[in-house]
This record gives C-alpha cells, sequence and structure tokens, in this order.
C-alpha cells in the first residue's frame, strides 16, 4: 500500500473496526455483582464508523453500576477499533416489586368495595423510545483548549453561495498582516474549496508520528480533506458519524504549529458538523457570512440561532455581495437588497464588522489560487479592516487555560 493510499485509509474507521471481536466483548460481559450476561440485555446495537451506540436493559438496583458498566466496555472495545461508546440505557420496572404490587391490589378489590389504593407519589416512567442519555453532552466551556492554538473563530453561514469560503482565506491573511499567526481548517468536508483558493489543490501533507503536517500556504498552514482526496472530481460520500469523525482527525491529529488564530471554514447548514464541533472544540467566537436578500438572511438568522444555544459567542455578521459597480459605466446597483447585515445586527445586538462588494476581480483571484489580500485588489481594504474588526471582538472575550499537557 503505497503512502497515500495509507493516508486516505485514516478517514475509512469502518476498516479498522473488529467487528467479531466487538461481538465476542459484548457476548461475554458480565455485568458487575449480577450472574446476568450484556448480550441478554442489549436491546440494539449501531456501528457507525467508529462510534458503538448500544442500547441495554437495566433495573434500578444496577443504577450504581452503570458508569462501570461504560467504563469496562469503552475500554475493551478501545482495542477492535471503537473511539467513542454511547451507552443509552432503558430502566426497568422491578419485576418482584411490580409482582408485589399487583397481588396487593387484588386482594383489596377482593376485600372492599371501594377502588383500591393508588401511590400518589411521582413515579418514574421510562418511554422506550426515548430511552435517556445517561451521560451528558459536553458543554462548550467544559471543552479543553487546544495547547497550540489560541483562538479558535467559525467562519459560517445558514445557506451555501454566499462566498464563505471566500470570506474565510481572506481573513486568514488579513488576520496575518496583523503580525499573528494564523492556521486555516476546512471543515466543509462534503464541498472544500479552500486548497483551490490558496492554490495548493493536488497537493497532500506529509505525515510525521501517525499525524498530519499542514501545508503552507502564503504563511498559513493550511489543513483540507480537499488535500487528502487527490484531485477535484471524487466526491466524500460520508454519513454523518463518519464525517464529523474526519473534522475531528484533522483537527486533534494534525501538528499544528503555535498558532494565535485558527480559523476554520464551516459548512453550510446546521448539522451534525455544527454540533460536533459545538461539543468537541474549543472555540472563541464565530462569524457569520451572509447577502442581504430574505433568503440568505433567514438561513444566517439559523445559524445565529444554533451558536447561541451552544454558547458560542457569535463576534459579528459581515455583510457580502452588498453592492456592485458596473466596470463600464460605474454605476453602483445593490443587486440582491439593501440593508440585511444591519438587520441582523439590530436583531442579535452584534456587531456588522463590514459589507464587501460584488467585485468580478474577487472572483477571478480566488479562482487563480491568489485571493485579494494578496493580490491587493479593491476589496483588499475591506478585508483588512473587518480583519481588525474581528480582532478587537476576539479580545474581549473570556481566555481559555490552554493545557501543555494534553494528550490527542
Amino acid at each position: 500500500m503505497s503512502w497515500l493510499s495509507s493516508l486516505k485509509s485514516a478517514f475509512s474507521p469502518a476498516q479498522e473496526v473488529k467487528e467479531e471481536e466487538i461481538q465476542r466483548i459484548l457476548q461475554q460481559y458480565q455485568l458487575p455483582q449480577s450472574e446476568h450476561l450484556l448480550k441478554d440485555r442489549i436491546t440494539q446495537v449501531n456501528v457507525e464508523g467508529r462510534i458503538l451506540q448500544l442500547t441495554i436493559n437495566t433495573y434500578p438496583h444496577e443504577a450504581d453500576h452503570l458508569q462501570q458498566i461504560h467504563d469496562d466496555l469503552a475500554a475493551a472495545l478501545v482495542k477492535c477499533g471503537i473511539e467513542e461508546l454511547n451507552l443509552h440505557v432503558i430502566q426497568q420496572k422491578s419485576a418482584k416489586l411490580g409482582q408485589d404490587k399487583s397481588q396487593k391490589e387484588n386482594h383489596a378489590a377482593q376485600t372492599s368495595n371501594l377502588p383500591p389504593v393508588v401511590d400518589a407519589s411521582v413515579q418514574s416512567s421510562e418511554d422506550p423510545n426515548n430511552p435517556p442519555i445517561q451521560k451528558a453532552a459536553p458543554k462548550q466551556r467544559d471543552v479543553a483548549a487546544h495547547p497550540r492554538i489560541q483562538h479558535v473563530i467559525l467562519v459560517s453561514s445558514g445557506k451555501g453561495g454566499v462566498g464563505k469560503s471566500t470570506t474565510t482565506v481572506n481573513l486568514a491573511l488579513a488576520l496575518q498582516q496583523q503580525g499573528l499567526k494564523v492556521g486555516v481548517l476546512d471543515a466543509d468536508i462534503y464541498g472544500p474549496s479552500i486548497p483551490t483558493m490558496l492554490g495548493n489543490a493536488g497537493k497532500t501533507p506529509m505525515i510525521e508520528n501517525e499525524h498530519f503536517v499542514p501545508l503552507d500556504a502564503y504563511g498559513l498552514a493550511v489543513l483540507s480533506i480537499g488535500h487528502l482526496t487527490g484531485d477535484h472530481n471524487t466526491p466524500v460520500a460520508w454519513r454523518g458519524p463518519k464525517a464529523t469523525g474526519a473534522l475531528m482527525q484533522l483537527f486533534n491529529q494534525t501538528l499544528w504549529p503555535d498558532l494565535d488564530v485558527l480559523v476554520i471554514d464551516m459548512p453550510p447548514g446546521t448539522g451534525d458538523i455544527q454540533l460536533t464541533l459545538a461539543q468537541r472544540i474549543p472555540v472563541t467566537g464565530a462569524v457569520i457570512v451572509t447577502t442581504p436578500q430574505n433568503v440568505a438572511l433567514m438561513d444566517a438568522t439559523k445559524g445565529i440561532e444554533l451558536f447561541n444555544r451552544v454558547n458560542i459567542p457569535v463576534l459579528g455578521v459581515i455583510e457580502n455581495m452588498s453592492t456592485h459597480i458596473c466596470s463600464n459605466c460605474g454605476y453602483e446597483e445593490q443587486i440582491f437588497g439593501v440593508g440585511g447585515g444591519d438587520q441582523l445586527s439590530q436583531q442579535y445586538h452584534i456587531p456588522l464588522l463590514g459589507r464587501l462588494p460584488l467585485n468580478v476581480h474577487i472572483r477571478e483571484n480566488a479562482d487563480n489560487g491568489k485571493p485579494s489580500v494578496i493580490a491587493m485588489d479593491d476589496a483588499a481594504d475591506s478585508y483588512l479592516n473587518i480583519a481588525t474588526a474581528i480582532w478587537q471582538q476576539i479580545q474581549k472575550q473570556p481566555q481559555r487555560q490552554r493545557d501543555d499537557k494534553r494528550i490527542f
């Protein structure tokens, strides 16, 4: 197997999951302080990539052993390629208690014309269709800081086609011109365009000690799933868990240099990748990119609402394609409407970081791998001003305590 094939296989977790070994562990595991085997309690097993979802039945007297069951299984399954165990528990009522209660009610019904006494205390009712989650999902405030990255900034939009990736690369380069050490992570797993815009499409990263070495582009440390597929034609046809697993590998299994800012180009929407990132990657704040028309504003609103719910600060909004100036006659026209960015700013009390024009040179330079900030076209000053405003907002956010001993 070539080194490139080995590289690609790192993003095919299912190949490394030992299904027969997983079955053996689940069949042989004995419940703590019990004569029962786990296999007699399993109601559902599902493997997605390297994530195992396991649903089991338990009884009230076994509640103290649930954490031990999870930890024992997780430790055993990691040797089979399982990186994450999601244990769903359905708590059954005690069979003995149910029989005693039934006997008492029958006796009361036989000896009295009065209806049986009903226990009015609050009873726990478990819905088998919605089993309780025993382990709460991690909160953004609890995510440990990366030992080599000071700030993680998300560039997001509710929909595609608003110029998010173009904005990402230019903002990263503009932040770099302020003397900051900057990296770019392309989290748009299904439509990576960062390699093309930064002029290193077709290049693949080296591997050191089972970690990716980010590529250099104009002094930025850059990594994208597009650098691993090898060409522009290979689709990334992955389901949610595999795509989110790839994102975590790109973030955690990369030898990032010491960075002041890592700018992450987010995919459109509010799905699996956004939720996984909010729970597992330490984020300083998000920047929303929109165009002025109502359709884009509606989707941008959903993105802001998502970040608010997962406690990620929204640093501000950028209104892209705000105005168009005809290259022939100089006539200025608001093709996509007026005031969209102002509307979001007022509605959510967030800064309007700046407006960007609809300019053919922005598109041409990005397509040629030489973004506006490098080409110094008419939009370069706008990107530089927006980067200054973003950095000012970053400085207002609480600083995370970085753990230099963290092991990924």
